[in-house]
């Protein structure tokens, strides 16, 4: 092993030492052990149970074939040594620069789909077959917030991807749901976690709709909800939808949208993870806004701009 690589694997030992314990006390199968903590490393390592989903960043750095294949050896051993897990479960991805749409894609391998509990919860992912995994680790704390707040509430979920929190807020108590995604890939993903957690398909509901003209449609209905997630992708050009999504420039239309629909004493939580993203100060004079981003980026992430978050209430 080279001393580079030396480092890394003292960095992944050190941090697997604590952060196993940690997790085990908090009843959590998926957190992250590794965030580019050495900058020569540029990668995440994250732990789903007894499997690692490694994600290299795209740093724009040129290396030779067989010198970059040698040094992704090193990394796999690295990660093998520290984990004892075997390396075919360690699941690797390239990050390239996101394009648009492209979060959703699949990558052309199948993988498998298995189970993993978090906070009493469980939830299908799979490492393997899209760019991300099925639960977004990063509102693990958000996702916790919702769950306390959901008892007796009316909760909507906008581009609710598998559904995640709305697993927390009908397990914790909400009177109904309503989980809003384009992509029928996603809402069947959700439909599953809807099953293993136990909910009643009756009273938590998926939609398969463009949010704009939900949110459109929903007003003209008159419907109220008591609690809002709305977590947009930074981008979207999805051919589904009528309009190309670019949360900076349309996060009025989205806040006021889902305002609308909030009742008088409810609150929304809008969260979006585009680093440049800065809240139009309009909305500030609209609504109380508060910015909660710290209080939700778990402590197993070194990065803590991985995403914004805002709780948002009428004056």
């Amino acid at each position: 092993m080279s001393n580079d690589i030396g480092a890394f694997a003292n960095r992944l030992g050190k941090n697997i030492k604590h952060l196993r314990k940690w997790a085990q006390r908090q009843g959590l199968e998926a957190w992250r052990m590794y965030d580019r903590d050495v900058p020569q490393y540029p990668f995440a390592v994250d732990i789903y149970a007894d499997h690692v989903h490694l994600q290299e960043y795209d740093t724009g750095w040129l290396m030779h074939k067989s010198e970059y294949e040698e040094w992704l050896a090193e990394v796999m051993e690295a990660i093998v040594f520290v984990t004892g897990l075997p390396s075919e479960h360690i699941h690797l991805k390239r990050r390239q620069r996101q394009k648009g749409k492209e979060q959703y894609e699949k990558t052309g391998a199948d993988g498998t789909d298995f189970v993993i509990h978090e906070y009493g919860r469980a939830f299908w992912v799979n490492l393997d077959k899209y760019l991300d995994t099925g639960l977004f680790l990063d509102h693990r704390h958000t996702r916790q917030k919702i769950g306390a707040m959901a008892a007796g509430k009316r909760f909507l979920n906008l581009f609710a991807y598998t559904g995640s929190f709305s697993v927390y807020a009908g397990t914790g108590g909400a009177l109904s749901s309503e989980t809003v995604d384009l992509s029928n890939t996603y809402l069947q993903w959700a439909r599953r976690n809807f099953e293993l957690n136990g909910l009643d398909m009756h009273v938590h509901q998926l939609v398969r709709a463009d949010v704009f003209q939900y949110l459109q449609k929903a007003a003209e209905e008159g419907k109220q909800f008591d609690l809002i997630v709305m977590d947009p992708p930074s981008f979207s050009n999805s051919k589904k939808m009528l309009d190309i999504l670019d949360v900076q420039a349309d996060q009025e239309k989205l806040i006021d949208g889902a305002m609308r629909l909030l009742s008088a004493q409810g609150t929304l939580f809008f969260s979006n993870n585009l680093r440049s993203f800065t809240l139009n100060s309009a909305l500030e004079q609209r609504y109380r806004v508060s910015n909660i981003s710290r209080k939700t980026v778990p402590e197993d992430f070194r990065n803590d701009r991985i995403h914004q978050c805002w709780e948002i209430r009428k004056r």
